[in-house]
């Protein structure tokens, strides 16, 4: 780490039906595919349009505009839409969206959150200015989570009394732009009975950190999204391990891509765990595995 991590993103940018300007990170996109008919699927949810067969590979074809509850692209429309198929979360899945625009560089500082008055229910991690009118960087996490039929924090974790016991002398801290992923995350410390802090962006993040080692409670376990707004996962991993008063932290990092890359690069910059895809189960064991480390550092 001789140098500071520098992560330029690259954003897709995508029109829905009603003309409404969308992002979503490549990183997350394997390719794009001219639309092609769709086979509905029996007792299929809502926002599903079916599933279609590219490359040897049938996969879920999502409606977009339907999920964010702006209706289905209407049927005449349809030959000039386009299927994204995505990677993320361990599955393959299309988007189906009315317009490619084309492919942008930008940096996630100069992607700014979404505002709190749009209320709790929006489908974007952040907006970013193209061209002089602003585009919406769609949560992907978000059309999973209404899309699910299954939660995935909903069955037990099976910890022992003692590894609970130790997780409690943690001082944990959660960072995550998305509001369906914060949720996630902090529902299982909060299943676990464990407390910790939280945030949403990855500056206000490193302020905490860095408050709490002044006050003597330094920050011991990290879970940081990868790409946020600002200061994202890797540059916020990359600080903290630059801080003397903060380096001894365990960073667990996770993000929706599912990629070596992301997770090499999240070891790269000083992460001690990337996960690739939400896990209760999984995040807990890490986080057990960080306060063991820990416990044993400390002798």
């Amino acid at each position: 780490m001789s140098s500071k991590a520098h992560h330029a993103q690259g954003l897709l940018l995508f029109t829905l039906h009603n003309k409404q300007r969308f992002a979503i990170g490549t990183l997350k996109v394997r390719e794009l595919v001219p639309y092609q008919p769709v086979t509905p699927m029996y007792h299929q949810q809502q926002g599903i349009a079916g599933a279609v067969t590219i490359r040897g590979t049938t996969i879920p074809v999502i409606d977009m505009a339907e999920v964010i509850g702006s209706g289905r692209i209407p049927p005449e429309q349809l030959n000039q839409s386009y299927i994204v198929v995505t990677d993320c979360q361990r599955r393959v899945t299309g988007f189906l969206v009315s317009g490619i625009e084309r492919i942008i560089e930008t940096n996630w500082r100069e992607i700014k959150p979404p505002e709190p008055t749009l209320g709790k229910n929006v489908f974007i991690t952040g907006t970013v200015e193209v061209d002089g009118k602003l585009v919406q960087l769609m949560d992907v996490e978000l059309l999973f989570a209404r899309l699910d039929a299954s939660d995935s924090t909903s069955g037990p974790i099976a910890l022992t009394d003692v590894d609970r016991e130790l997780l409690r002398t943690m001082n944990i801290l959660v960072v995550d732009d998305s509001r369906t992923a914060r949720k996630q995350l902090t529902d299982v410390l909060s299943e676990l009975n464990v407390p910790f802090d939280v945030t949403d962006n990855g500056q206000h993040a490193l302020e905490i950190m860095h408050q709490k080692a002044q006050q003597g409670s330094a920050i011991d376990i990290l879970v940081s999204d990868i790409e946020m707004p600002g200061l994202d996962g890797y540059e916020l991993a990359f600080e903290i391990r630059s801080a003397n008063a903060l380096a001894h932290a365990y960073i667990i990092l996770h993000t929706s891509l599912s990629s070596e890359i992301s997770v090499s690069q999240a070891h790269q910059v000083g992460a001690n765990e990337a996960l690739t895809k939400f896990d209760a189960k999984e995040l807990a064991n890490s986080m057990l595995h960080g306060a063991r480390q820990l416990m044993k550092e400390r002798g």
